[in-house]
C-alpha cells in the first residue's frame, strides 16, 4: 500500500481545501491521472496520481482543509512489479523522510524533558530556525523573528507563527494566560435564525492579505477624472473593424499600458518598503496585477512586462487570464510578483473608491464607471465620457504630490489617444 500525501505546492503554500475528489475507492488509476482538485492561494490545482494502482482508501472529502504532508489517498500498487516489502518500507529505504512531512505532524502539547527551552526563553540574537521565506515575511511584517514562538518541530518558526504574532496573537505552542478573545461576539441566535458555513480557502487568503495590508500600510487615496471621449470613440471603431476571432480592445488593457508607462517616470510607485532595514526596494521591472471578480472571491492575476507589449497583446492576455481566473485554473505563479495593481469596478457601478493597497506593493489604481457628463469643452457645455480614477498609495513611500503627478500622467495618456501610439 502506498500512502500518497499532499506534496509541496509552492513557496509559502502550507495547506489547501479539497474542492473535488475525482476518483472512488476501488477504482483503478493510471500514473498521472488526476485524483483530487485542491484550492490553494486563489488557484485550483489538480493533484495527479504518483503511480498506477487501485484506490484502496480516500482519506479526505470535499470542503476539508489539508496540510502539506497529510495523507490524501492510499493506493494499492501491489499489481506493479516492485521489491519485497510494503510501499512505506520501500519509500523509507529509497529516501529519508521529507522535512515537510515532519512539519505536518502536530507539535507536542507540552515540552518533554529532552525538549529545548520554551520559545519565550530564546536568545534575542543569533541564528533562528526558520525558512528564508518565513524570515522574509517577518521583515515585511515588521516582526522581530527572535520574539516569535515557533510551533514547528524543535521550535522551528512557521509562516503561521509569524502571521499570528503580527496579528498580536500568541502561538498555541507557547503557554499563555487565558484571556477573553478580542471582539467577543454575542449569541446571534437569540435574535433570529442563523447558519454557519466553513470559510473557503480563497476567502481565508483574502482575509489574511487584507488584514496584513490594513495593519502595515498607511494608505491615502487621491482621486481624479479623465475625459476619455476620444479614446472611447477610437476604441469602438478599432473593435468594429476586427476580424472574427480577434481580441477586442478593452479599457482595462489601455489603462494597463498607460499605467506601465507612468510607472517608468514614477519608480516610487513601483517599489516596496522594507521597515526592518528602513529601505525602499525599487523594482526595475513592471508587472501589473489585475483584480478579477470571480464567484469564489477576488483573484489578482499578473500581466508581466506590459511596458514591452503592444495593446493587442495585453488585451489578449487579459482575456486569457480573466477566463481562467473564473474557473480557478490559474497557476499559482501567475498570481505572484505584481509591482502595482489595477482594479476596475466600473462594470459593476460606483464612482470613486478607496481600494486597499495590495501589500507589499505601494500603489493600486481603481477605475470607476465611465459615464456621459456635461462638461465645458472648447467654450461650450457638451456631453463627454468621464472616467473616475482613485489611486491609493503607501504614504511612507509616496508623497501626495507624486501621487497627483502620476495620476495626471495617466490621465494625459487616456485623454490623448495619439500618446498611446508611442506606448505601444
Amino acid at each position: 500500500m502506498f500512502e500518497f500525501k499532499l506534496p509541496d505546492l509552492g513557496e509559502g503554500v502550507h495547506e489547501g481545501q479539497i474542492i473535488n475528489v475525482l476518483v472512488k475507492e476501488g477504482q483503478t488509476v493510471s500514473e498521472y491521472e488526476p485524483l483530487l482538485e485542491i484550492e490553494t492561494d486563489k488557484a485550483a490545482v489538480e493533484i495527479p496520481a504518483p503511480k498506477a494502482g487501485v484506490v484502496a482508501k480516500i482519506h479526505v472529502e470535499p470542503g476539508q482543509v489539508v496540510k502539506v504532508g497529510q495523507v490524501l489517498v492510499t493506493i494499492d500498487d501491489s499489481g506493479a512489479p516492485a521489491p519485497a516489502g510494503d510501499g512505506r518500507t520501500r519509500a523509507a529505504a529509497a529516501a529519508p523522510e521529507p522535512a515537510r512531512e515532519k512539519a505536518a505532524r502536530p507539535p507536542a502539547p507540552h515540552p518533554v524533558a529532552t525538549a529545548p527551552a520554551a520559545p519565550a526563553a530564546r536568545a534575542m540574537t543569533g541564528p533562528v530556525a526558520a525558512a528564508p521565506a518565513v524570515r522574509k515575511l517577518a521583515r515585511e511584517s515588521n516582526v522581530d523573528i527572535h520574539r516569535v514562538p515557533g510551533s514547528g518541530p524543535a521550535g522551528r518558526i512557521l509562516r503561521e507563527d509569524v502571521e499570528r504574532f503580527a496579528a498580536g496573537q500568541r502561538s498555541p505552542a507557547a503557554p499563555a494566560p487565558v484571556a477573553a478573545p478580542p471582539g467577543e461576539r454575542p449569541d446571534f441566535s437569540q435574535y433570529g435564525p442563523v447558519r454557519r458555513e466553513a470559510v473557503p480557502q480563497i476567502r481565508k487568503t483574502i482575509a489574511r492579505q487584507m488584514t496584513r495590508a490594513w495593519q502595515n500600510v498607511p494608505r491615502v487615496t487621491h482621486c481624479d477624472t479623465a475625459d476619455i471621449s476620444d479614446l472611447e470613440r477610437n476604441r469602438q471603431q478599432y473593435n468594429a473593424a476586427l476580424k472574427e476571432g480577434e481580441t477586442r480592445l478593452s479599457l482595462t488593457a489601455i489603462v494597463t499600458k498607460a499605467v506601465a508607462a507612468a510607472l517608468r517616470d514614477f519608480p516610487m510607485l513601483n517599489s516596496s518598503y522594507d521597515p526592518a532595514t528602513e529601505e525602499i526596494i525599487y523594482k526595475d521591472y513592471i508587472h501589473i496585477g489585475i483584480a478579477v471578480d470571480t464567484p469564489r472571491g477576488l483573484v489578482v492575476p499578473v500581466v508581466r512586462n506590459p511596458d514591452h507589449k503592444s495593446l493587442p497583446q495585453i488585451a489578449a492576455e487579459l482575456v486569457d487570464l480573466s477566463g481562467r481566473a473564473q474557473t480557478l485554473k490559474l497557476e499559482i505563479a501567475e498570481l505572484r510578483g505584481a509591482t502595482f495593481t489595477i482594479t476596475n469596478v466600473g462594470a459593476i457601478g460606483g464612482v470613486f473608491a478607496t481600494p486597499m493597497v495590495n501589500y507589499p506593493e505601494v500603489g493600486i489604481l481603481s477605475l470607476g464607471a465611465a459615464s456621459q457628463q456635461p462638461v465645458v469643452h472648447d467654450g461650450q457645455i457638451v456631453p463627454r465620457v468621464i472616467l473616475p480614477l482613485s489611486l491609493s498609495f503607501d504614504h511612507r513611500v509616496v508623497d501626495g504630490a507624486d501621487a497627483a503627478r502620476f495620476t495626471a500622467k495617466v490621465v494625459r495618456s487616456l485623454e490623448n489617444p495619439l500618446r498611446l501610439i508611442s506606448l505601444a
